[in-house]
């Protein structure tokens, strides 16, 4: 047996500080899990530590003899409980030698919850054998069993109930889309590493875990495009290519003020907005606008070419006019299908830019406004000697977006609709795309 005796003197004094809070249920640990193993003399040690710390007097220590008339035992007993604590986690110590006497700091380290301590191979092990197979499994049913939700989940998210600023825009073009401050689906990172990678920059060192989250979130509190991301991290980058969080938020609120001038942040609950009645989406027109306003322009892309990848050439045209005119993402993919309607499915990059500066110039931000404005244009275009034959002859189906196609797949339908003509829905297809551009749209 260890002789413990003399490894403390009474009159040596001790700090307590504890650095990390506790978990709620810390209590249960300690007395179901912790006290078979290290015992009853240890765990009332820990408690007692951990309730001296709000006594103790800043600067002036309390001493072992202290610790002997609350605990009733003799010191040798409370360094062994001491070390027992020390030896399975839940204490630190520090000593300070000085020419008197020496004093310690005691670190009070948190238990495992119940729960988090069955994940503890060890511990879990060592616990099986003092108690007993039926002990131990009667606890760790009792601690790691989980609480089956019912229902379905109607919790609304950060975006639904809060804004972080007064929109000027109009509600209809305010995002609805953005579904959470922690969803990254907010942010197409797709087209980021693509832009990334396009420079020579290592998209894994930018895009971590906790990079991506603060990506959303930034998009999500300065209601920015991804376009407008892109600047900011650019911006932000280090030499090493690794990512500044300090000028990267930076970047971001000032974007955000060049956009919305003298607008604040500040946290408030949403307001219902106040809106149009709702239109039913009755033409095919309708539901063209409603997918060019939701996708993106990568996906519109894929659409476009029978579901194939979108070339990198093609995507950083894309990004480049975007970028350098900044437009919207709805108002782009109008541009895209304009443009390629009007080329034979050529996407040229001299072209996209030219009507992308007018379409800026224009303040365009929903793919119905981008819509009306380019059949104005086409009008206008149309009322010169063009004709339509050449517009006509780029219509075919192969330019129709596989969604656009399969849109009755996603709507119930009755059995005489299934059973309209073939023919006849190209032809009614072939209308709504010549609307878009011809002099009649």
């Amino acid at each position: 047996m260890m002789n413990y005796i003399g490894k403390i003197l009474p009159i040596e004094g001790y700090y307590v500080v504890v650095k990390s809070p506790l978990p709620e249920d810390y209590a249960k640990s300690l007395t179901h899990l912790y006290q078979p193993l290290i015992g009853i003399q240890a765990v009332t040690l820990y408690l007692t530590l951990l309730h001296e710390v709000e006594l103790q007097k800043e600067g002036l220590p309390q001493t072992h003899h202290t610790l002997m008339n609350y605990l009733n035992l003799p010191l040798d007993e409370i360094y062994q409980a001491r070390l027992k604590l020390e030896g399975i986690g839940l204490l630190k110590t520090y000593e300070n030698k000085e020419e008197t006497e020496n004093n310690y700091t005691y670190e009070i380290q948190s238990p495992f919850s119940p729960q988090s301590f069955f994940l503890d191979g060890m511990l879990t092990q060592l616990l099986y054998h003092h108690i007993g197979k039926d002990k131990f499994e009667l606890l760790q049913e009792h601690y790691t069993k989980q609480f089956i939700q019912k229902g379905t989940n109607i919790t609304v998210s950060f975006n639904e109930v809060f804004q972080t600023f007064q929109p000027q825009a109009p509600a209809s073009h305010v995002k609805s889309n953005k579904e959470s401050a922690s969803n990254e689906e907010v942010v197409d990172f797709t087209w980021i590493e693509q832009m990334l990678r396009q420079r020579m920059i290592p998209a894994k060192r930018v895009l971590t875990g906790e990079n991506k989250r603060l990506i959303t979130q930034m998009m999500q509190l300065y209601d920015l495009e991804t376009f407008e991301i892109e600047k900011s991290l650019l911006w932000a980058l280090t030499e090493d290519n690794e990512l500044n969080i300090d000028e990267f938020k930076t970047a971001c609120h000032d974007l955000f003020k060049s956009k919305y001038k003298e607008t604040d942040i500040q946290l408030t609950e949403k307001q219902a907005p106040t809106q149009m009645p709702t239109q039913k989406v009755t033409t095919k027109e309708d539901q063209l606008v409603m997918e060019l306003e939701k996708i993106s322009p990568k996906q519109l892309l894929e659409d476009l070419s029978s579901g194939n990848h979108a070339s990198d050439q093609d995507m950083k045209v894309i990004r480049e006019v975007m970028t350098t005119q900044g437009l919207p993402s709805p108002v782009m993919n109008v541009l895209i299908h304009y443009v390629l309607l009007q080329t034979n499915m050529k996407l040229s990059k001299a072209y996209l830019g030219k009507i992308a500066s007018h379409w800026s110039r224009a303040n365009l931000k929903t793919a119905k406004e981008a819509m009306e404005f380019a059949k104005r244009e086409s009008k206008n275009l149309q009322k010169g000697n063009q004709s339509t034959s050449t517009y006509k002859k780029t219509v075919s189906k192969e330019i129709i977006p596989d969604w656009f196609k399969d849109r009755k797949k996603k709507q119930p339908t009755t059995d005489t609709e299934q059973n309209i003509d073939k023919e006849k829905e190209q032809k009614e297809i072939e209308a709504l795309l010549r609307q878009f551009s011809s002099e009649n749209g």
